[in-house]
């Protein structure tokens, strides 16, 4: 495995059960996993200016940093992603409590559960639990990781 840098901008190709490659940018405060698969690999990583994000996710830094992921490429991070999308926090102790979390600076606000309905939970992916993800995504079915996360 090739040790790498997290790379704001950076793009990473991963592939899934060795049948399809899918890509994600490092932004700050998170990564972005694109809606695009190909059989073959990317020569020209510029189609990933036009096409819509899956999701936006934090990642263990050894994803990158232990070449799990490789970086193939870096481009301008679109200006629709410069901003990252709040999360949410709900309290194991009171599930009932819920708070704001932005994953840029790092702020956590009281909220209500119907605030925080359709946000991603806060936590921080493995890269096993992501390629699930986006594996299941693209076969139309649900995802264990992603239902455990669910506002309950």
């Amino acid at each position: 495995m090739k040790r790498q840098k997290v790379t704001i901008g950076a793009i990473l190709e991963i592939k899934i059960e060795n049948s399809y490659y899918v890509y994600a940018q490092i932004l700050d405060g998170g990564y972005v996993f694109f809606d695009f698969k190909t059989g073959d690999r990317l020569k020209d990583y510029n189609i990933l200016n036009s096409v819509s994000k899956l999701f936006i996710l934090g990642v263990y830094k050894e994803v990158i940093t232990k070449g799990i992921w490789i970086k193939v490429a870096t481009l301008p991070i679109r200006d629709s992603l410069k901003v990252i999308p709040m999360q949410y926090i709900q309290d194991i102790h009171n599930p009932n409590k819920f708070s704001l979390y932005d994953p840029k600076t790092g702020d956590i606000t009281e909220s209500t559960r119907e605030a925080c309905v359709g946000l991603e939970r806060c936590a921080v992916w493995t890269s096993n639990h992501v390629e699930d993800r986006i594996r299941d995504y693209y076969l139309g079915v649900s995802n264990k990781w992603l239902e455990l996360l669910k506002i309950k």
